[in-house]
C-alpha cells in the first residue's frame, strides 16, 4: 500500500516524523511520502526511524497560487517528491513561504488578542513546528475553548473571508512546477476538486501546467467526490499524467486515515522513474 501525502509535526500534523513512520508500519503501508507544508524539517528524522520494510518517499506540500474557475487568483497545493533539497533557488523559495506563514499568523492572532480573545502570538509561534499554520491557530483556539473543535475554528474564525483571515503570498503554480522540476523532482497537484475547500483550480490551468511540466494528479483523496475523481482520472489519461492516491493524514487535526486511499505500484514507479533529486529510501 502506497501513500504519498502525510503530514507531521513539522508543518500541520499531530505526530512526530518518527511517530509518524512507526504509525504508517503498524498501519500496514509499503510506501509513504512525508508531505509538510513548505518545509523539508522532518526528513532526517523520519529517515532515522524508518522501520525495516517501509519505504520513505522525501517530499513536501507547496503553497500556490493558481487560476481559479471564475479567472481570479485562488490558492492551491502541489505536492513536491524527491527533490534536490540544496537546490539554491528551490530552497530560498521555501524560505520565503515559510516567513510568509509566520506574518500571516503573527496578523491573524494579533486581530484575535485586538477583539480579547485569549490567544498570544508569540506562545502559537513558540509552539508551531517550521511552518506554522491556521490549524496550530485553530488548536490555540480550541485549547482556549472558544472553539470545540479545529474545524469548528474553520468555520468562520479561519476561513477565507472569516473574521480573522489573513491572505498570504503563495508562490504561482507554474514558477512552482518548474522550481521542483529544476530541483529534480517531479510535482503532482493536491487535491484539486476539494470543493469544501471553495474555490477550485481551473481545469484550463491544469491543461496548461501538464505542458509545462507537471508530472501527475492526486485523483484519490478523502476530500473529492466519486464524479470528481471521475473527472480528474479521465484528465490524467487525457494529459498523460501520473495518477496517484493519498490519505493527507494530519494525526489527530482531521479524520483521515493513513492508507485511506493509495497509488498503485505501477503509477508509483512511473513517478519515482522522472526524478533526478534524491532517491527514495528503504530500512
Amino acid at each position: 500500500m502506497i501513500d504519498l501525502h502525510t503530514h507531521s509535526t513539522a508543518s500541520d500534523g499531530t505526530d512526530s516524523p518518527e511517530d509518524l513512520v512507526r504509525a504508517a508500519e503498524a498501519a500496514g503501508l509499503d510506501v509513504m511520502a512525508l508531505t509538510d507544508h513548505d518545509t523539508t524539517a522532518g526528513w532526517s528524522e523520519a529517515v532515522a526511524a524508518l522501520p525495516t520494510g517501509l519505504t520513505l518517499v522525501r517530499g513536501m506540500e507547496m503553497s500556490c497560487e493558481g487560476r481559479g474557475e471564475d479567472g481570479r487568483p485562488v490558492a492551491v497545493h502541489l505536492l513536491a517528491y524527491l527533490f534536490d533539497p540544496a537546490h539554491a533557488a528551490f530552497a530560498r523559495e521555501r524560505e520565503r513561504l515559510r516567513n510568509e506563514r509566520i506574518v500571516r499568523i503573527r496578523a491573524m492572532a494579533e486581530r484575535m488578542m485586538k477583539d480579547g480573545l485569549p490567544i498570544d502570538a508569540d506562545e502559537v509561534l513558540a509552539e508551531a513546528g517550521p511552518a506554522v499554520g491556521r490549524p496550530h491557530l485553530a488548536m490555540a483556539l480550541m485549547r482556549a475553548g472558544v472553539v470545540s473543535s479545529v474545524g469548528e475554528a474553520f468555520v468562520d474564525l479561519l476561513a477565507p473571508g472569516g473574521r480573522y483571515f489573513v491572505e498570504k503570498s503563495d508562490t504561482p503554480l507554474d514558477e512552482a512546477v518548474q522550481l521542483v522540476a529544476g530541483a529534480g523532482g517531479v510535482s503532482v497537484l493536491a487535491h484539486g476538486r476539494a470543493r469544501m475547500r471553495g474555490r477550485l483550480v481551473s481545469l484550463e490551468h491544469i491543461r496548461d501546467l501538464a505542458g509545462a511540466g507537471l508530472h501527475g494528479l492526486e485523483v484519490h483523496h478523502p476530500d473529492h467526490s466519486e464524479s470528481d475523481m471521475r473527472l480528474l482520472q479521465e484528465l490524467a489519461g487525457e494529459l498523460g499524467l501520473v495518477v496517484t492516491g493519498s490519505s493527507d493524514y494530519h494525526g489527530a487535526n482531521k479524520g483521515a486515515r493513513l492508507g485511506e486511499f493509495s497509488t498503485s505500484a505501477e503509477e508509483f514507479d512511473k513517478l519515482v522513474s522522472k526524478a533526478s533529486g534524491v532517491q527514495v529510501i528503504s530500512a
